[in-house]
């Protein structure tokens, strides 16, 4: 079985923590990952969890160079290795998040958020691009047709939704899909399905759901406008 790679969503950008292994494997798995999800990767800022593995200062800045071959951006590595540790900071890596590992979290937290990760994409997708996430994406953008977004959660998109949504991919029928222009070539939540609206003049923000096994629609009140 290859390492495990997992991916969150945070503020400073996508937290990938890394499983255990021979490093050799560890890395070829990451790459293997950013490669299939390219799209999804693309011009973000990684903060690499490596946990217990150590790694010397040619080791960390090969790897540096590799994710900048796919247009990302290494900014901090955490690690239980103080050699580790020491090498990032030798090249200007951050060594520590501003919210800290899960392991830091407070016992207690709000039942309201718990589990509730999501990703944030500040670009428009355009033809042929995919973002697929296990929670909530939001992309400040727009999202063009042919352009695809999988979330297990909800999708927010600040800009015009032309292309394909599925919230709640993982079989969740209370997600939602809110757009400022909700005008996709194919709209799904949990199993079920809509196709394109018809076209209208002019745009307004919606929402989508599912009400009565049926996806609907309803305007979507901004904050300042309810």
């Amino acid at each position: 079985m290859p390492p495990t790679v997992q991916i969150k969503g945070i503020r400073e950008g996508l937290l990938v923590t890394l499983g255990e292994g021979p490093w050799s494997e560890v890395q070829a798995a990451l790459l293997a990952e950013i490669a299939e999800k390219a799209s999804f990767f693309n011009g973000a800022r990684l903060v690499l969890d490596v946990q217990n593995h150590i790694l010397n200062a040619a080791t960390l800045g090969k790897l540096r160079d590799l994710l900048a071959d796919y247009n990302l951006s290494l900014w901090a590595v955490l690690s239980h290795s103080p050699t580790t540790e020491q090498t990032a900071q030798t090249l200007g890596l951050a060594t520590r998040i501003h919210q800290g590992r899960a392991d830091d979290a407070p016992a207690s937290s709000d039942p309201e958020t718990e589990g509730a990760e999501a990703v944030l994409v500040r670009r428009t997708l355009r033809s042929g691009s995919r973002v697929e996430y296990p929670g909530h994406v939001t992309i400040i953008g727009d999202v063009n047709p042919g352009a695809e977004i999988i979330a297990s959660g909800d999708v927010v998109v600040w800009g015009r939704l032309r292309g394909l949504v599925h919230a709640g991919a993982e079989g969740d029928p209370e997600a939602v899909v809110c757009a400022l222009d909700l005008s996709p070539t194919q709209l799904r939540i949990g199993e079920h399905i809509s196709l394109a609206p018809p076209s209208r003049k002019t745009p307004r923000p919606e929402m989508a759901f599912i009400r009565e096994g049926q996806v609907v629609a309803e305007p979507w009140s901004l904050p300042g406008q309810e």
